[in-house]
């Protein structure tokens, strides 16, 4: 990726973090004189140091894990069907939704100031404001199964239709659109925003990465690797979309048009499942049978680090929010299993 390329994307997430959430993005203090800028030169901490929280709820389920405008960590909990929030310091509060038996998947910051999540078991997608009121938006067609979803530059929320075979667009006031894809039965899953304003999706059975335009045309990427279940995907710090094999256990990589790079865990049974850019200028990644929390760099350099909790089952992932006047240089994540949320250290500062 050439360096103004670069450049303007990193200058384009750090606008970002600072409209959505709020705070500064870049240190303020003379001191801290790290190399990377994202990160709090306090508090200190070994890269890897991982804490674990417990939830009240008995088999809660957390899922996926995203950044709330108001700097907290919130996350959907399948097993009791609510949406958590948790502060920094560990304390959760807990939102029911509207609807039994939901079965709430992904949830992501839409640009209007909201979570949006997808509810899988009854066909809806879902709102929650900062203060926790909820809104479900019921879906065309039954059966559908939405599962990703993703903020667009167009203002509107985009979904994957796992059962349905489509994607889907709903705007900030309900509407929704959907978009059949070309491939039968390719079950996508994962949908995440790319550097040119495109989304990005996978397709877990389409054994393809997938592009969507705001306007609806559609690109499908098939992957060199047979039945490697592409599960989830996320922009990288060099521009390209990171995503993981679920079945194959590698992590992939994709540029813009459309070249795929493949990089094998130590366990291709480990079933990585969720991954995001991290402070560090890596990615870092969830292994729902490995039971781990990996890092690679952007030239396929893997490191792993093993969860305290036996069988955790890792699902979702998350770079942290704003720590004091920085941005905090820790992830967090969430055990679905272990029925606990994780973080864990990504740098190491004296």
């Amino acid at each position: 990726m050439p360096f103004p390329a670069r450049s303007f994307l990193k200058k384009s997430l750090l606008a970002a973090s600072t409209l959505l959430l709020g705070a500064p993005a870049l240190a303020e203090e003379a001191s801290a004189s790290l190399n990377n800028p994202f990160v709090c030169r306090r508090p200190s901490g070994v890269a890897g140091t991982m804490t674990e929280f417990n939830l009240a709820t008995e088999e809660a389920g957390p899922a996926s894990i995203t950044v709330g405008p108001d700097r907290n960590l919130w996350f959907t909990q399948t097993g009791s069907g609510t949406i958590g929030r948790v502060t920094r310091e560990g304390v959760v509060t807990e939102f029911p939704l509207l609807t039994e038996y939901s079965i709430p998947q992904k949830l992501t910051l839409g640009f209007d100031g909201n979570l949006w999540f997808t509810q899988l078991g009854v066909d809806q997608v879902g709102r929650i404001t900062p203060q926790g009121v909820v809104t479900e938006f019921p879906l065309p067609n039954p059966g559908s199964a939405p599962y990703g979803i993703a903020a667009g530059l167009d203002g509107n929320l985009w979904f994957t239709q796992v059962a349905g075979n489509r994607l889907g667009r709903i705007t900030p006031s309900g509407t929704v659109t959907q978009f059949d894809l070309p491939t039968p039965e390719a079950q996508p899953t994962a949908i995440a925003l790319g550097a040119e304003g495109k989304l990005w999706f996978t397709e877990l059975r389409g054994n393809k990465v997938g592009t969507i335009t705001t306007d609806g045309v559609i690109t499908e990427y098939a992957l060199p690797t047979a039945n490697a279940g592409p599960s989830s995907i996320a922009i990288g710090w060099d521009g390209a979309m990171w995503f993981t094999e679920q079945f194959a256990g590698k992590i992939g990589r994709i540029s813009a048009s459309g070249t795929v790079t493949e990089y094998a865990l130590p366990d291709a049974s480990s079933a990585p499942v969720d991954l995001t850019p991290g402070p560090d200028g890596a990615l870092w990644f969830v292994e729902l049978r490995g039971n781990k929390v990996g890092r690679i760099t952007l030239n396929g350099t893997i490191t792993e680090y093993a969860i305290p909790t036996d069988s955790s089952q890792p699902a979702g992932i998350v770079f942290a929010p704003p720590g004091f006047f920085c941005l905090d240089a820790h992830l967090w994540f969430t055990e679905r299993a272990g029925n606990k949320l994780g973080r864990i250290r990504a740098v190491t500062v004296p």
